[in-house]
């Protein structure tokens, strides 16, 4: 199985970023973390990051070419924003897991509305790296879960 996990806007920037919301990791520290669990588990993960939000677009229009089987997806502050991500990510034929480091309900009242959450399978905050493990662990749930049934 493949799996996309997908950082956007300014995640190249942890380790350098607001400590107290967003830990000491480095985008570095979390791919491997996400590749140590993914060997673990018996996935293939390949990691995406980028500033431009038509570069996200196109990796996510690639994703469906490639058929990747989940997307974990932290779009940093173009999930408050962004339609254009949204959209694409809503041509995807897999399961979606949304994920932030830090708890995104209990900052400012922009960072509550998520643009991605009415199409991801749900979504995991406030947990630092966690979340991307946790969201990595409960997509497979899903991605097993839809072979199943396609039998």
């Amino acid at each position: 199985m493949k799996v996309l996990v997908l950082h956007g806007i300014n995640l190249n920037m942890f380790g350098l970023r607001d400590a107290a919301q967003y830990g000491t990791a480095t985008l570095a520290d979390i791919d491997a973390a996400i590749q140590h669990l993914a060997k673990e588990l018996g996935v293939v993960a390949e990691s995406f990051q980028t500033n431009h939000e038509g570069a996200m677009c196109e990796r996510i229009h690639q994703a469906l070419r490639d058929q990747v089987d989940g997307v974990v997806i932290n779009a940093g502050a173009w999930t408050h924003t962004s339609v254009a991500i949204r959209d694409a990510l809503a041509i995807l034929k897999c399961p979606i897991v949304e994920v932030h480091m830090s708890n995104i309900h209990a900052r400012e009242a922009f960072r509550h509305h998520s643009c991605i959450a009415d199409i991801a399978r749900g979504q995991i905050c406030g947990f630092g790296v966690d979340s991307y493990l946790l969201g990595l662990r409960a997509l497979l749930g899903q991605m097993q879960a839809a072979a199943a049934k396609a039998g």
